[in-house]
């Protein structure tokens, strides 16, 4: 392609070369202005991809390059920017489901499956026929002492915040979710009239800033979080202890986002860099958070409250395991964050070097909340790079009940990974407060991208369960995948995540490893109970 592509540059150069002896340089005007100017009018009036809205003409130019390289090229696997396990094969599949062409690749196994990391499904020999299986999996949320459960899609948005992305990234975002049936997380800036228009279930996250619900002295306001809470599209509130691209360090929206319509929204001062707390004000121990979680219940007539973190010393959450038991109250849910999730602006290193990957995150919550008997009442939603049907089998498999994702549906809204999230210049207007480049973004368009891409990976996912012969993401165990971890030897996930028995963490002798951990915590405080010298 590369070659013809040459040639023909070769051969035109010559063309116009002899011609231009002969004709007069006004033709050149008519011959090369008015197919640009007649492009450039095609480019402004279609919606379907907002950068040649944006740019037009000169857009064309990425679809021009990709025309250019080979086309075997696009399978390649690639890693991300941060080194974490993102391909173009996954970028490829978004895409395609999200414009809902089709997404079977040819020519057999794109991977190297004797790769070091390369993981499988452990299939059925007897699948079970699709429609026997559920094509809509839902979670029911909501533990004794909620009033209003909700039926949760098995797959939804997570938390990204209307100031990092636009107005018109959160309608499409929320008007897909109402189209697909699944719900849109707000993130931590405040729950936006563009999170409402469109009508679309929404968790509503409160973070370390409690914007939306704030004091103007930045304490939690009881009042107008029970204003907030109480609307009808508000299905269940996610308290903000960290994320996976930056636990330990507040959010942060710059500058050049904060316009006056922000500043309203989250009561705080426009043209001023927002740093959210790293830590909490209304609590400080695990007792005090889960206090919290009664008062947002009761404050919300009954709804769903969880929290959402990222692992990091284990002894804090074993803490929060203990206050459980000690009151007798317990999260509807816990959503866990990978230390590879993304996010908008965060030092370097606190998105390489801080905080526990997904997998190894999600498989200790769920183990210490079965061994000390709580996983019953409490759902897990997992977060951090969840692309594809399989990646919500794997975190099934590892004892997740739902997923979020962010990136992949960002994607889905056309978002190229410009990587100007934190300059206010996204030149496809998902993540920029500049009118002249979110109004480039379509929301009719966009929404049914991201309802699209929604409905084919929950698809993918349910025709991946009934090849092992299964129902339900609840009837997945750890058995289920397969994982390379040398060139000759494999393990399931049960060998590299031995479950423990249930309610082995009540009582000693513990399970080994676990000893330590135990010992450490209390219900009483987030710090060691054990001081080194």
């Amino acid at each position: 392609m590369k070659k013809l592509f040459i040639n023909l540059s070769v051969f035109f150069f010559l063309l116009i070369g002899i011609v231009g002896f002969f004709w007069n340089p006004a033709w050149w005007a008519y011959v090369v202005a008015i197919p640009i100017i007649l492009i450039g009018v095609m480019d402004m009036v279609q919606t379907k991809q907002t950068l040649k809205r944006n740019f037009p003409v000169v857009g064309r130019m990425r679809w021009w390059a990709e025309w250019m390289r080979p086309k075997v090229y696009q399978y390649f696997v690639e890693s991300d920017t941060d080194g974490a396990p993102f391909n173009r094969l996954s970028r490829n599949v978004i895409y395609q489901r999200a414009k809902k062409v089709t997404d079977s690749m040819p020519f057999g196994t794109q991977l190297n499956v004797y790769e070091t990391g390369y993981e499988w499904l452990n299939h059925s020999i007897s699948p079970l026929p699709l429609e026997h299986g559920e094509h809509d999996p839902r979670v029911l949320v909501g533990g004794p002492d909620c009033k209003q459960p909700y039926s949760a899609s098995i797959f939804n948005v997570s938390a990204m915040s209307f100031g990092s992305l636009s107005q018109n990234a959160i309608m499409a975002l929320n008007g897909g979710a109402k189209l697909g049936n699944f719900a849109h997380n707000t993130g931590e800036g405040g729950l936006s009239p563009y999170h409402l228009e469109p009508g679309g279930d929404i968790f509503w996250q409160i973070g370390t800033g409690y914007f939306g619900c704030r004091h103007p002295d930045g304490s939690f306001n009881h009042e107008a979080f029970r204003e907030r809470a109480t609307l009808p599209n508000v299905k269940m509130i996610e308290i903000k202890l960290s994320q996976g691209a930056k636990p330990g360090h507040g959010g942060i929206l710059p500058a050049a986002k904060v316009t006056d319509e922000i500043a309203k929204i989250r009561l705080v001062d426009k043209g001023k860099d927002v740093l959210s707390p790293s830590y909490h004000r209304a609590f400080n121990s695990p007792i005090g958070l889960l206090e919290f979680v009664k008062k947002l219940r009761d404050l919300s007539g009954g709804k769903p409250i969880g929290f959402k973190l990222c692992i990091g010393q284990k002894s804090q959450f074993i803490a929060i395991c203990k206050a459980m038991i000690k009151t007798g109250i317990m999260p509807d849910f816990i959503t866990v964050d990978g230390g590879e999730g993304g996010t908008g602006a965060a030092p370097i290193e606190f998105s390489n070097s801080v905080g526990m990957p997904l997998r190894e995150g999600l498989a200790f919550v769920y183990d210490s909340l079965h061994g000390f008997g709580l996983k019953k009442h409490i759902k897990i939603i997992a977060s951090g790079k969840v692309h594809t049907g399989f990646d919500l089998v794997k975190n099934f498999a590892l004892g997740a009940d739902m997923c979020n994702g962010a990136r992949s549906m960002l994607l889905a809204l056309g978002c190229i990974q410009a990587l100007e999230c934190n300059k206010n210049t996204c030149p496809t207007g998902v993540a920029t407060q500049d009118p002249q480049l979110f109004k480039g973004l379509d929301v009719a368009d966009k929404r049914v991208r991201v309802c699209n891409y929604h409905n084919e990976t929950v698809k993918a996912a349910v025709e991946l369960m009934s090849a092992a012969g299964i129902k339900h993401p609840d009837e997945l165990h750890r058995t289920h995948i397969y994982r390379r971890v040398s060139a000759s030897q494999i393990q399931t996930y049960a060998e590299m995540y031995p479950y423990l028995l249930r309610g082995s963490l009540l009582e000693a002798p513990y399970p080994k490893g676990w000893e330590l951990d135990i010992m450490h915590s209390t219900e009483e405080s987030f710090e060691s109970v054990v001081k080194y010298n």
